[in-house]
């Protein structure tokens, strides 16, 4: 049988590289390769594509030595990875290894925001994942609230600021953000995973420093409530028309919140599965989490992520991943693992509906066609 030639994509221009490089090991160990030819193309920092042998493990190693760039032409049905030759005329192209699906296993900026899905949407290729409007809505997490907002799914009060006005009358600023609510409050830059630039403020200087903080990261900058007692709750879903939702999951931080160190450095957060939860929640959380999925136009995976005020027992949906981590224990794989799919399941399942998607896309016109009376 022929195999399918998938490209794993990696890296990328994101403070969340580092963690898509652990995401891309997951699926390399794991992916049918009786069915699926494996090109793996790194993305670095800069944003230059290479490839070349053992290419994960030598951004793993920080040694890109022997490796080379590449590239792909944003042309409908040229399916080619490139190598870009420099010579005495200029950079030439030579044709590297055809690709039938990308899988991008990118987090954060520059992947996981339509970016990228632009780009291949112009060339007309299966990818794994959601595409172009539900990645960048997805990536937003204010303009993502406003969505849910209109279809009447509960969201925690928020405001959204930019950079410029934090840096030119930043005590305008912190009036209209302690008239959101009382502290504590959340400054999260809009466009980011991994809980990277967010803070719990209990006070107006951490408020500061936290603005600050997240400006780094981001120009739009999300002020929201905090809520003292919450269960994080989180749920995994999967398909493309006809998603399902996993069974819901609890995160235990090991910090105040589930914060980037509790993520993946100090090892101390717990997982719950299944989430202990009162009756009927479950079911409740799915369908909503089936809702936002389905509002965006999201395909292929996300991770919804839920709040569970405990004094209150009121559901507030926080936002919804369209790649989430995803090495074998990251919590989108392991709701799967606890609902009967395995990981390399998992893995082909995600590949077939990129296919499915890619022909259910192909069989829209794209030219003007009067229909016969």
């Amino acid at each position: 049988m022929t195999k399918t030639n998938v490209a794993i994509i990696f890296g990328g221009r994101s403070g969340e590289h580092e963690i898509s490089l652990l995401s891309a090991h997951s699926v390399l160990k794991n992916i049918d390769r009786n069915r699926f030819e494996v090109v793996e193309v790194g993305i670095t920092l800069n944003g230059i594509w290479m490839v070349g042998e053992d290419v994960l493990e030598k951004f793993e190693n920080h040694q890109l030595e022997g490796l080379s760039p590449a590239c792909v032409l944003a042309e409908p049905e040229n399916h080619q990875l490139y190598l870009q030759i420099k010579s005495a005329s200029g950079i030439q192209l030579q044709p590297y290894h055809p690709i039938d699906i990308f899988f991008p296993v990118l987090h954060g900026t520059f992947g996981e925001d339509g970016t990228l899905q632009g780009l291949l949407e112009c060339m007309e290729i299966a990818y794994v994942g959601a595409g172009v409007l539900a990645s960048s809505v997805g990536m937003d997490k204010a303009l993502f609230k406003e969505v849910m907002r209109a279809i009447d799914i509960p969201v925690v009060s928020a405001q959204v600021f930019n950079r410029k006005e934090i840096e030119t009358d930043l005590d305008q600023v912190i009036a209209r953000c302690e008239s959101i609510a009382p502290y504590p409050l959340f400054t999260k830059p809009a466009n980011l995973g991994s809980s990277l630039g967010i803070n719990k403020c209990r006070t107006r200087h951490q408020l500061i420093n936290g603005l600050i903080d997240a400006a780094q990261y981001d120009r739009r900058i999300l002020v929201e409530t905090g809520l003292e007692k919450p269960m994080e709750i989180e749920i995994s879903v999967l398909g493309n028309e006809f998603p399902i939702a996993s069974i819901p999951g609890e995160i235990v931080p090991g910090d105040e919140f589930y914060t980037y160190e509790d993520k993946y450095i100090n090892g101390i957060s717990q997982l719950n599965i299944p989430a202990e939860l009162p009756d009927g929640m479950a079911d409740q959380l799915q369908n909503l989490a089936i809702r936002a999925f389905k509002a965006i136009d999201c395909a292929g995976m996300a991770r919804v992520d839920f709040l569970l005020d405990q004094d209150t027992q009121s559901i507030y949906l926080n936002e919804l991943n369209t790649i989430p981590g995803f090495t074998q224990i990251s919590m989108y794989s392991k709701l799967w693992e606890a609902s009967g799919i395995n990981y390399s399941e998992l893995i082909t399942r995600l590949l077939d509906l990129a296919l499915d998607r890619h022909e259910q896309q192909k069989k829209s016109l794209h030219q003007y066609r009067r229909r016969e009376k």
